[in-house]
């Protein structure tokens, strides 16, 4: 194994190692494989887990997402990721992800923050939900034995950022919450050499776990499956009104917000919806939080539906202006004109977007350069 000055040699400075002290998984580091060294381990890390209780007569209670599973000894959460070890419940990921890139913050996406800078982007294996059209069902789905898994502690994650120039590290691809000590400590590590975090959830997590986490996010962008519970209880195994009392949370917290909600042809595409979903934003969190409508393309077990029309997408865009939401997105559509962002009051363009390149910023102060409207977002 090399060690940690060796691999932050490797890594800020974008050079070779000998393939006898690392190698590369292009599966696994995305397009990382040609700039970076890593370190790779079978090893499950044994870090005592936060947010869980003791139960009487053995076992334990997690208490960080809303399934509160009870676990007895030597077994796991629904998860896949946390072990009763003796009453001690531990975190088998910390500082083992398995998927890790740096991506366009445009990609997360996140369209009010930093627009055309990068995140180094990570995630474990496992999930709390099961989401049936999971574009990364691969580790969602999968235990951490099963998973590529790279030694990469918080130290050296932010250390990568600093040498590199990224100014963000995102916990995206699969459910951060699974990972949260490692996600909390990184955040935490980050914002004290000057690195933000931004958390990319599905929001199925408890209150106190994420009002402790919150002070160390610059921003969260949540993925609302549907506005129906029904959705949720077949096609996410989770429920809907968590997710919405957190959206709540997250919103009087004052951290930046985002949402995306995927339409999915025949399950969560109705104008009924669109226009529910619309007034539920507008009334619980505002009319200017950002709010994506993503293309939906067959994967995982919805195999069988077909990909969203566009017109669909386009259709839910006017529903939601029409309900008043100043800013709503069209994804997985590159070259739409929903891709940019344009204000409010004089309804110019001030972000252009082709899919995740940005072009021209008419931003002054995060004002629109052409009538000094204030946008709402993190621009400075």
């Amino acid at each position: 194994l090399m060690d940690r000055r060796t691999f932050i040699r490797v890594v800020g400075g974008g050079t070779a190692i000998a393939a006898t002290q690392t190698e590369l998984i292009p599966s696994v580091l995305g397009g990382l494989q040609n700039a970076m060294a890593f370190d790779f381990t079978r090893e499950l890390s044994s870090v005592e887990a936060r947010h869980y209780r003791k139960l009487p007569g053995g076992g334990i209670e997690c208490e960080i997402c809303p399934r509160h599973c009870r676990v007895t000894d030597l077994e796991r959460g629904y998860c896949g990721t946390r072990e009763n070890r003796k009453d001690v419940y531990q975190t088998l990921v910390y500082g083992r992800p398995c998927a890790v890139n740096i991506d366009p913050i445009e990609k997360k996406p996140l369209f009010h923050f930093h627009p055309g800078t990068t995140a180094f982007s990570l995630a474990t294996a496992g999930c709390n939900v099961n989401c049936k059209c999971c574009q990364n069902w691969d580790i969602s789905q999968s235990r951490p034995e099963q998973t590529d898994n790279l030694n990469l502690p918080p130290a050296d994650i932010v250390e990568v950022c600093r040498q590199r120039k990224v100014p963000t590290i995102a916990y995206t691809y699969n459910e951060p919450v699974i990972f949260y000590e490692f996600m909390y400590d990184t955040a935490e590590l980050g914002h004290k050499k000057g690195i933000k975090s931004v958390m990319i959830s599905g929001g199925y997590v408890e209150e106190k776990p994420l009002a402790e986490l919150i002070p160390h996010l610059d921003a969260i962008k949540i993925d609302l499956k549907a506005i129906r519970d029904t959705y949720y209880r077949d096609y996410v195994d989770g429920e809907l009104k968590p997710v919405l009392e957190r959206l709540v949370q997250i919103r009087k917290s004052g951290i930046w917000l985002e949402l995306v909600y995927l339409v999915i042809p025949t399950l969560n595409d109705s104008e009924a919806e669109f226009k529910e979903l619309a007034q539920w934003v507008k009334g619980n969190l505002g009319h200017d939080v950002p709010l994506h409508f993503s293309r939906f393309y067959p994967q995982y077990l919805l195999k069988n539906l077909p990909p969203t029309p566009p017109a669909t997408l386009e259709r839910a865009h006017a529903i939601c202006r029409a309900e008043g939401l100043e800013y709503v997105y069209l994804g997985n559509l590159p070259g739409h004109p929903a891709e940019s962002t344009y204000c409010p009051a004089c309804g110019k363009m001030i972000i252009e977007r082709q899919g995740y390149q940005i072009g021209a910023v008419d931003l002054a102060d995060g004002r629109c350069r052409f009538c000094n409207h204030l946008i709402p977002g993190r621009f400075a």
